[in-house]
């Protein structure tokens, strides 16, 4: 369509004279760059509002199921520096309404009081138990070697890793035992409610699950075998020891930073079922304090969810977030683009079921708007977040995700970035 459209501006160029054809064609050229990108933007947004919908309507949440037998399950918890936190889940677990339960937490020599508060909580519990850490080998990062080692230590059949600022409630565990052998998946993972106290957390920490929702089919997860179509949360890993013990995860993945998502798509590519689910009220964590922390955590792995491309990853987000700008120069550039439309392209032909107006370009916009805001309902609705932080915050939302993207940009130009005191490569 653009060579043809491209060859009518020069016809009428030929014919109306040089200045006057030479502003066409400029004109319409520009005109033509501006319906590409917000053409782009548009179908871009709708894709994500359908993805979303679906999302939503598959109601991706774990069922509260409850197995007739009780497996042992081991806890697994790599912890560095966690002390502030790491009491609260092992009173959580102690709670928790499933008596088979071995919890072991790995000390990644942490700074703080992370051993101490693990001790006390052994002392009431003892299904608590503390592995040190020897020292981090060479070709490993700490969480991952954390892992790796408490698997090996691990008796259960299944294996729960959790990070240490999770907090659980209900019949989790149980739950989570149900399903996996109704899925007959190797691996389950969900991303936790996230609590957002402070105006920080609130302006950073949903663009994780807008990428998430809005982008990733989670049904599909599970029933499609492509590598591509799965995510993971290392804050909710929950394997069968035959799957992890056969696969050796942790071990295959051992110097990679983000490590949950690069484990479920290996897990796939070898033939195990992987379910990616939401969190309700039974699973909540608190990521980050505040703007500059969540900022430096989400550089490390945004990303990891447009398959470590930097520049899908810049895409998006320029798509996402200047994408209406094409859109509102449509209407003043529609006498341009007449000539160049075919009737069954616009808009009030496309969705002939709409209150469209006439004007294509003002119909584009108005579409545009429709989807952007309805796929932040939805995400909001899936990720059981206030709606207010997805519609309200959305600029800001867009910002943040800007910056992380550039974080990581340069990140990577210094070669690494340090994490819990530690220079991450």
């Amino acid at each position: 369509m653009i060579p043809c459209s491209l060859w009518m501006l020069a016809f009428l160029a030929g014919e109306w004279g040089v200045w006057p054809g030479l502003l066409l064609v400029v004109g319409g050229g520009f005109a033509l760059v501006l319906v590409v990108g917000g053409g782009f933007a548009l179908v871009l947004v709708a894709v994500q509002c359908l993805v979303a919908l679906v999302n939503l309507l598959s109601r991706p949440w774990l069922t509260r199921e409850i197995p007739p037998d009780e497996p042992l399950v081991s806890v697994l918890i790599p912890a560095r520096n966690e002390a502030s936190t790491i009491g609260n889940l092992l009173s959580d677990l102690s709670r928790q309404p499933w008596p088979h339960l071995e919890i072991l937490v790995f000390d990644d020599q942490s700074e703080d009081d992370t051993a101490a508060v693990v001790q006390v909580a052994a002392a009431t519990d003892p299904r608590i138990r503390l592995i040190s850490s020897p020292g981090l080998p060479e070709g490993w990062t700490g969480k991952n070697f954390g892992c790796h080692t408490l698997a090996a230590t691990a008796r259960g059949e299944f294996l729960l890793f959790l990070d240490a600022d999770v907090r659980l409630g209900g019949h989790l565990t149980a739950n989570a035992v149900a399903a996996s052998r109704r899925l007959h998946t190797g691996l389950i993972t969900i991303f936790p409610q996230q609590t957002m106290l402070t105006r920080g957390e609130k302006w950073t920490v949903p663009v994780m699950h807008y990428i998430l929702v809005s982008l990733l089919p989670l049904p599909l997860v599970l029933r499609s075998s492509r590598p591509s179509l799965a995510a993971a949360n290392g804050q909710f890993m929950f394997f069968t020891a035959e799957a992890y013990k056969k696969l050796q995860p942790h071990f295959r993945v051992r110097n990679t930073r983000v490590e949950d998502i690069a484990i479920a798509r290996m897990m796939k590519q070898q033939g195990e079922r992987v379910a990616c689910l939401l969190g309700d009220e039974r699973i909540t964590c608190r990521m980050y304090y505040g703007f500059r922390e969540a900022v430096n955590g989400f550089s490390r792995s945004v990303t990891a969810f447009f398959g470590n491309s930097f520049l899908l990853a810049l895409l998006f987000w320029l798509l996402t977030t200047l994408g209406f700008v094409p859109l509102v120069l449509t209407p003043l550039l529609t006498p341009l683009l007449t000539p160049l439309l075919h009737p069954a392209l616009e808009p009030a032909a496309l969705f002939p079921f709409l209150p469209l107006p006439s004007n294509p370009g003002v119909s584009l916009l108005m579409l545009w708007l429709a989807f952007t805001l309805g796929t932040r309902i939805f995400v909001s609705l899936a990720s059981r977040q206030p709606l207010f932080l997805n519609l309200g915050l959305l600029s800001i939302h867009q910002i943040s995700l800007g910056l992380f993207i550039f974080k990581a940009l340069r990140n990577k130009w210094k070669q690494g970035f340090e994490w819990k005191g530690r220079l991450v490569s």
